[in-house]
């Protein structure tokens, strides 16, 4: 893959970068290019909006849980496109401490192992000139880095403007762009980040105005004459199905799936059957497995209380063949679910899982884990890399543990996920199976 792209970055989250990054993607599209977005690091939320503004399919590179073969197989997505716009998480030099399969996390090292150069989005709200000095030490950081240009956001009048640019320019930065501070160009969030791309009351008017925005306060041509990149490997493959017909768990409260995962499902001849337990739908009958992402079950949690349908198709389900749940979708596998009222609500009870939302508790990070036990798709031993993101406790969890589970530094954790009969759940999101 050659495709020139860029990587939209910042020097912490918070800055605005989402915003820019959708409104390129959708003022390049409305140009005509064929654009490819991806994300660098283990965020499930935003590829699904970078669909929406690119109208292309958005994939994650995680240098931290993904080998060098994987990398490059999920870069030739672009294969086809005119121009790659990839989108950071947290500081462009963020990462763990200790390398993973191919690195820390960076968003870093996603952009100089593609070779896209970095557009730094700098919120220079309570500063000037200053600016210039974070930016500098950015451009500095690392030898193999290229950064394009800076855009300057939350600008707050013409001569904050001016004297911001002042020390771009003794410094050697360009600027790509000015954006005025406009309060009503935020995306709505909640306690993971962003509302999911389906929850958005008007998503597509919200894209289309950050392109207009971008269209009159940034310097496109400059953006897209700055993108570059390195050939890279074929020498993967993406993930392989865990069966061939997946009845796969799809509404507002299951929806966190890597692209990636489902893209080599399918590139392999799975064929995925979308469910809608809010809906009360039960799994397709014909299945060979059911598989429940990570998601908000905690913000439906009546509602799945009272499915009666997909809670006796579930179960039918389990007696014979294999169900799978991450993070939300273990919860919903378990006894119950309170939520942070402390109201309790039954949950499918094919674990013995009993989670709760009434004391907030952040679990958060990498994962590396070694299986005990078979799951879907991988063998007793195998070694899978994954992410961790919630705010759930655990009360009980009697059922005998999947995994034995460490973090991105090698300490083990507590969510070590559970079995039972055909029944078994995570807490991580899978990423990768380990090499």
């Amino acid at each position: 893959m050659s495709t020139p792209g860029l990587l939209v970055a910042a020097p912490s989250s918070g800055t605005g970068k989402t915003t820019v990054m959708l409104g390129l993607l959708r003022a390049f599209a409305e140009d005509g290019l064929t654009v490819q977005p991806f994300k660098s690091g283990p965020d499930y939320i935003d590829p699904a909006f970078h669909l929406a503004a690119a109208r292309r399919a958005s994939f994650n590179l995680d240098s931290w849980a993904m080998g060098a073969g994987l990398l490059d197989t999920i870069a030739a997505r672009a294969d086809g496109a005119d121009l790659v716009i990839a989108e950071g998480s947290m500081g462009l030099f963020d990462g763990v401490a200790f390398p993973g399969a191919t690195g820390h996390g960076s968003s870093a090292e996603t952009a100089a192992r593609m070779g896209w150069p970095v557009v730094l989005v700098l919120d220079v709200s309570g500063q000037a000139q200053s600016a210039a000095a974070t930016a500098l030490g950015f451009a500095r950081y690392r030898d193999d880095l290229i950064i394009a240009g800076v855009i300057l956001n939350r600008v707050a009048s013409p001569r904050h403007e001016r004297l911001t640019r002042l020390g771009m320019e003794r410094v050697g930065l360009k600027v790509l762009g000015s954006l005025p501070r406009r309060g009503d160009l935020v995306l709505p969030e909640r306690h993971l980040g962003l509302i999911q791309a389906v929850e958005h009351p008007d998503l597509e008017a919200a894209i289309a105005g950050y392109a207009s925005f971008l269209r009159e306060n940034v310097d496109l041509a400059a953006i897209r004459a700055a993108a570059a990149a390195h050939p890279q490997g074929t020498g993967g493959r993406l993930p392989q199905p865990p069966a061939q017909l997946i009845a796969l768990a799809q509404d507002a409260a299951f929806s966190f799936t890597y692209p990636h995962i489902l893209e080599g499902w399918r590139a392999a001849g799975a064929e995925i059957l979308p469910f809608s337990p809010l809906a009360d739908e039960a799994p397709a009958p014909d299945a060979d497995l059911v598989w429940l992402p990570g998601g908000y079950p905690e913000l439906h949690a009546g509602v799945l209380a009272n499915a009666d349908r997909f809670r006796a198709g579930l179960r039918a389900h389990a007696e014979t063949r294999p169900v799978h749940g991450e993070c939300g979708g273990y919860m919903a596998l378990g006894e119950a679910l309170i939520d942070k009222q402390g109201a309790r609500h039954r949950m499918a009870g094919l674990l013995g899982l009993v989670t709760s939302y009434e004391k907030r508790k952040l679990h958060l990070g990498y994962r590396l884990a070694r299986l005990n036990a078979p799951m879907p798709g991988f063998a007793a031993g195998a070694g899978l890399r994954g992410h961790e993101f919630h705010y759930s406790t655990i009360l009980e969890e009697p059922d005998a543990p999947l995994a034995e589970v460490r973090d991105a530094e090698g300490a083990t954790v507590p969510e070590t996920g559970s079995r039972r009969g055909h029944v078994t759940g995570t807490f991580f999101h899978l990423i990768a199976e380990t090499a």
